[in-house]
């Protein structure tokens, strides 16, 4: 019994730990800016055929194309198109898309500029929105907001160590 008796001790023995424990809450409530973005579109022009001849404005057998930059968008010549040889098969297609003029000066707030590619948003408006954190609780309410971003957030952290 008695080399029972350390043993016993050893077993019985209380355990001892670190705890922590936090409740954190929190909220964001966000207005969105008004912004826009605008790409300009550039100019492009391809032409394709088979048995064909072509001739451009100025009588010259060329494919036609580019002519000279004002503001930002090239003149375009096009070629008209004759068959090569009666009787045959031939084919022939062009396409041209003119791309945006280049703005003299910076926009002016309020008015739309000359882009193709366009995407403007209105600033957010709080209205009647509402967040509250009461003892842990989080209450979010949109109302009549737009334009805006409500994130509540409940953390509970547990350490033990």
């Amino acid at each position: 019994m008695k080399r029972l008796l350390p043993f016993i001790f050893l077993v019985s023995a209380p355990a001892y730990a670190d705890m922590t424990h936090n409740i954190s809450s929190s909220v964001k409530f966000e207005s969105l800016s008004a912004a826009s973005t605008a790409d300009k579109i550039g100019s492009s022009y391809s032409i394709s055929g088979n048995n064909v001849t072509t001739v451009d404005s100025n009588s010259a057998a060329t494919i036609g194309g580019f002519g000279s930059v004002t503001s930002g968008v090239p003149s375009i010549s096009f070629p008209s198109a004759t068959q090569a040889t009666s009787g045959e098969a031939f084919s022939f297609a062009q396409s041209y898309v003119e791309g945006d003029a280049t703005p003299g000066s910076a926009v002016t707030v309020g008015t739309v500029p000359n882009f193709s590619d366009l995407t403007s948003t209105s600033a957010g408006s709080v209205g009647t929105a509402a967040v509250a954190i009461d003892n842990h609780t989080i209450t979010m309410t949109p109302g009549t907001g737009t334009g805006i971003v409500m994130t509540g957030q409940f953390v509970v952290d547990l350490t033990i160590e």
